[in-house]
């Protein structure tokens, strides 16, 4: 399971003109979910990210994570994190999974989230043609690969 994490102040999703996630000060998640993916990268990756400390302290160094500044959560999915780019220009999505695989996995992420947050994680839709904006705080953009733990 791959994750880009962006930390925020503020975020929404926008689905045939219609806002259907909003948040302020917070992260926004892109997971790119592959058939290799179990519970077990759900867990760690959750754990993960809930207790990332890239949000600034009272000095302004990163030392507090979102669970830490009650911020909030927008997860979208996207596939394209999987593509594979060595042959051609035509990137190949041949890892990511296909809906009936990667739906219940990222339902599982999302909920394991919510229980790792203690609150609601906002979403876009799984397959929908999303408008993702954001404002990046920082910037900070991090990259996390649950197959590369170690």
């Amino acid at each position: 399971m791959k994750t880009v994490i962006q930390r925020v102040s503020s975020a929404s999703v926008t689905i045939d003109s219609k806002i259907v996630a909003d948040i302020q000060k917070g992260l926004l998640l892109l997971i790119g979910i592959e058939d290799a993916d179990t519970q077990e990268d759900i867990n760690w990756l959750c754990q993960k990210i809930t207790n990332l400390r890239i949000f600034g302290d009272e000095n302004e160094v990163m030392n507090l994570s979102v669970k830490d500044i009650d911020g909030e959560v927008i997860v979208v999915s996207q596939f394209t994190l999987h593509a594979l780019t060595k042959k051609g220009n035509r990137p190949s999505y041949i890892k990511a999974s296909k809906p009936e695989v990667a739906i219940p996995l990222y339902e599982s992420f999302v909920k394991q989230l919510e229980k790792e947050l203690g609150k609601k994680v906002q979403t876009g839709i799984f397959g929908a043609d999303m408008k993702v904006s954001l404002l990046n705080d920082g910037p900070v953009t991090i990259q996390i690969d649950s197959k590369n733990k170690a």
